[in-house]
């Protein structure tokens, strides 16, 4: 285990970039968003200064309204397409005028990584300084979210673009492509050129990615003219869960620093309003689980995914409710020849084993999962999660994502997408700690 843990915090070290971290080179050469979040929790097991530099990075690029860009381009690489000359974020007003960035977003996790810094600190007062200094940015990070994403005030925000779910090419998004004929852009992929084409989405795919974005330039990134024109507008469970789960990771964290009860007053406001409609809302009674909602087209999207029981780690089921999500999970995703957690049922048609977020086990979903499940007491079925989460390293590596198939593992490497990938090596540094 100890070999293991090396690596882990070799690939961090190699990935570091002075000021912040890379996914991982050649296919990911920026900062991520939700992915630093990850990478902070891997980074405070052996280094705290480099995790909170890299929240503070993050944060650095944080816009005058307070939203949070999915990338943030510190550099300069032709190793990435759609790069900042495509995105062009700096036609909002609010943007940034000192960091490159995208104009879309990616889950709000910064909250809760931010109590995860704190719960794994030796210096407990050194870090609630750092916190200090950084949490009002988060809050108002959350604060754009309901403002700005939630145009019926229902308490559930918006994402606009696949990119913004963290599960890209999710089978989840055909039905909304169904709705849409983007035209042919012309335009060079990159990431093909580093991982095998089978393993990412289509051209196709791609034609309806850039579509989005052009829409909402052609809007200036205005949030209630994408609410009222974009194709692509859906609440999604895995984004809204992190949401629910940093505002309580805030509500914890200003209650320590104190002095702030308008803000955790208004916290536990958004709580309230958030929980009752992911559950009103967004819990599919037949499926067992939480399921999307197509905003646009006044629909569910009803699949079962890894996304389907991110709600398990922001409380938001009850006790009752939750026994039947586990239940679900083992019966869908649990089969013996499966590793947990698929990213997408494995007993549905659309499911595919090597294409990104069509099949494929990741890692952050599992910690996520793993998290979870240990919260209302699983701790069988957790334990199994986190054994498996390990085990696919132990035999693949660091990849970016894993196949699901046990079998697929007895005939070689079963890891895909990009190698040395920041998250799968600090994640797994923090599930080792649970020995």
């Amino acid at each position: 285990m100890n070999s293991l843990k090396k690596e882990a915090i070799s690939v961090l070290q190699g990935n570091w970039k002075d000021y912040f971290s890379i996914p991982c080179a050649n296919l990911y050469p920026f900062q991520w968003f939700w992915d630093s979040g990850w990478i902070a929790i891997g980074l405070a097991h052996f280094d705290m200064q480099k995790a909170e530099q890299e929240i503070q990075t993050l944060l650095n690029a944080q816009w005058n309204n307070g939203f949070i860009p999915h990338i943030v381009f510190h550099t300069d690489s032709d190793s990435y397409f759609p790069g900042p000359d495509f995105h062009r974020a700096d036609i909002h007003p609010n943007a940034s005028p000192e960091y490159r960035s995208t104009g879309m977003t990616q889950p709000p996790v910064t909250g809760l990584v931010l109590q995860e810094l704190y719960r794994i600190s030796k210096n407990k007062k050194a870090s609630l300084d750092f916190i200090h200094s950084v949490i009002d940015k988060v809050f108002r990070n959350h604060q754009y979210f309901y403002q700005h994403r939630d145009p019926h005030q229902e308490g559930l925000v918006y994402i606009y673009h696949n990119w913004e779910s963290g599960t890209d090419n999710s089978p989840m998004w055909d039905d909304i492509w169904a709705t849409m004929n983007p035209p042919k852009y012309e335009f060079e992929r990159r990431d093909t050129t580093h991982v095998d084409a089978t393993q990412r989405p289509s051209n196709r795919e791609y034609d309806h990615y850039l579509h989005i974005i052009e829409i909402a330039k052609k809007h200036q990134y205005n949030d209630a003219k994408i609410a009222a024109h974009s194709p692509f507008l859906v609440q999604d469970p895995l984004f809204n869960a992190m949401l629910i789960k940093s505002n309580q990771s805030l509500i914890e964290l200003y209650e320590i620093i104190g002095n702030n009860q308008d803000k955790i007053v208004q916290l536990q406001t958004w709580q309230h309003k958030a929980k009752t409609a992911c559950n009103s809302k967004l819990f599919d009674k037949e499926l067992g689980a939480y399921i999307h909602y197509d905003l646009r087209n006044n629909r569910p999207l009803r699949y079962l995914s890894s996304s389907s029981f991110a709600p398990l780690y922001a409380n938001i089921p009850d006790a009752n409710r939750a026994t039947a999500m586990v239940q679900v999970l083992l019966e869908r995703f649990g089969g013996e020849d499966q590793y947990l957690c698929a990213s997408f049922d494995p007993t549905h048609e659309k499911f595919n084993a090597k294409k990104y977020w069509r099949g494929p086990v990741w890692i952050n979903l599992n910690w996520i999962l793993y998290k979870g499940l240990s919260q209302y007491g699983f701790d069988q079925i957790a334990e199994r999660l986190r054994q498996d989460t390990i085990e696919l390293i132990r035999k693949n590596g660091f990849y970016e994502y894993f196949d699901s198939r046990k079998t697929a593992h007895q005939q070689g490497n079963a890891g895909y997408g990009g190698n040395h990938f920041s998250w799968s090596a600090a994640l797994l540094l923090d599930l080792l700690e649970y020995e």
